[in-house]
């Protein structure tokens, strides 16, 4: 629904605004051949900037569902933690939200063919609706049951890839996805799927870390010393995904090992603690990152009307139309796609402007 607008959390509305803005960015270069390496996926093993985006949106959506059952709205405090304890939360709306947020998703994938015998059934959209009902049954939870819930998605989910080989369309998951969807996987592979249903497991577990996180900031006041903490947790966190990464699982973005989600939630961490310096205890980035704030407010919406937009331009040859001119510049082909996508941002950032001024803020 579309609403007025009401006080929010500066600093995780930023953080989620740079994650969707990267999102729009990384989806939608001039041309997919001309890529410089920070805005592609790694190819299978490893990682680039490329990859961090998604994690650090569920490390958001985490953090949000803390938010909305303490409805807290303006900044991280200490005097939030009663409201946190006490207050009970309607799981109906929770429910309802994924059911959207899966069936935009789903749609997205079916524009502009409708052919439904060849669709796509998993996609970023229908991970994100998955992962918030996996976080359901602990989403009223202890810190504790919450963290023994993360690790044993984590643990089930290395449990099952051991009935296969980590490689692509080779790993148990892949096997599963087959199985259940049949032909409607991502058409680039057409045997595995990025967004499949076991790696969807470690996914949530992403979520949760974000929910987590709030659940803690909750409890803190808006301090230097609270972000330096926060900052200390993702050092370990990086640190503990080196080490699975060397000992355990690679860190693989298309498998979401467990290696990439502790990896992932180090540097969600690390992210979200220079927001919180800047936004909530220094206050001088809430004007300067203002922009990203615009974007994080109807996050979901922005990103779903992007890959509409997206679409769209792809029909009738448009986009070929517009990127012409660029190609035209004196520029290498990587800068053209990157000069592409850096516009395409910004006519989608001029939506999300003048839905803000507007006051109109859409929600599952």
């Amino acid at each position: 629904m579309i609403s007025g607008h009401t006080e929010r959390i500066a600093s995780l509305d930023a953080f989620r605004g740079f994650a969707i803005a990267s999102m729009v960015l990384v989806n939608n270069p001039g041309d997919w051949s001309h890529l410089h390496a920070p805005l592609a996926h790694a190819k299978w093993n490893g990682w680039t900037f490329t990859d961090m985006v998604f994690p650090f949106f569920l490390f958001a959506a985490g953090m949000a569902m803390a938010v909305r059952k303490t409805g807290v709205r303006h900044h991280f405090s200490q005097s939030a933690a009663p409201a946190a304890r006490n207050e009970k939360w309607c799981l109906t709306p929770v429910f309802r939200r994924a059911a959207v947020i899966f069936l935009v998703g789903l749609l997205l994938n079916l524009f502009p063919s409708f052919d439904f015998s060849t669709v796509r059934i998993p996609g970023v959209l229908q991970r994100i609706a998955l992962c918030i009902v996996i976080a359901i049954p602990v989403a009223k939870a202890s810190d504790r049951a919450v963290a023994i819930y993360a690790v044993a998605l984590m643990a089930i989910y290395s449990i099952l890839q051991q009935f296969g080989a980590l490689e692509p369309g080779k790993d148990f998951g892949s096997a599963v996805d087959r199985a259940v969807f049949g032909n409607h996987l991502w058409s680039q592979s057409k045997t595995w799927d990025p967004e499949g249903l076991v790696s969807t497991l470690p996914a949530a577990a992403s979520l949760l870390s974000g929910l987590l996180t709030a659940r803690w900031l909750l409890k803190q006041p808006s301090t230097t010393q609270t972000s330096l903490r926060l900052l200390a947790a993702g050092v370990v966190a990086l640190i503990a995904g080196w080490i699975l990464d060397a000992a355990f699982m690679p860190i693989n973005k298309n498998l979401w090992t467990p290696s990439f989600t502790v990896f992932m939630a180090g540097w969600s961490l690390v992210a979200f603690a220079f927001f919180h310096a800047t936004m909530d205890v220094a206050a001088f980035g809430r004007r300067a990152f203002l922009p990203l704030t615009i974007y994080g407010m109807n996050a979901l919406f922005i990103f779903a009307f992007s890959g509409f937009v997206a679409r769209l331009l792809v029909m009738g040859d448009t986009k070929r139309a517009l990127y012409a001119p660029i190609q035209a510049l004196p520029v290498s082909p990587e800068n053209a796609s990157l000069l592409f996508a850096v516009g395409f941002n910004l006519a989608i950032f001029f939506v999300a402007w003048f839905m803000w001024k507007r006051k109109w803020f859409v929600r599952a």
